[in-house]
């Protein structure tokens, strides 16, 4: 099993009220290779502060290479920097 933290790109959609949602993300494997991931479900998000610094964590679903992956989504306000940390089982 590994675990990463990484910064990646994602699309994500804000509604009317502020609400943030990611869709889609996009990262590098160890090849170097560009890897696009479709979330498939949220299973939960919170809003965290880490030392002044506010984030909300989505917890994400998705199917990478036939394989179910959960992984952390962290979006970061003040600097508007997506961060990844994941497990692939």
């Amino acid at each position: 099993m590994e675990q990463k933290i990484q910064p990646v790109d994602v699309i994500s959609v804000c509604s009317a009220d502020g609400e943030i949602r990611p869709l889609r993300l996009r990262l590098e494997d160890e090849q170097k290779q560009s890897v696009r991931v479709d979330i498939e479900e949220i299973v939960s998000t919170k809003q965290v502060t880490y030392v002044g610094i506010e984030a909300q964590i989505f917890l994400c679903r998705a199917k990478v290479w036939g394989r179910e992956w959960l992984f952390e989504l962290k979006y970061m306000f003040r600097s508007h920097m997506w961060w990844m940390l994941g497990r692939v089982y």
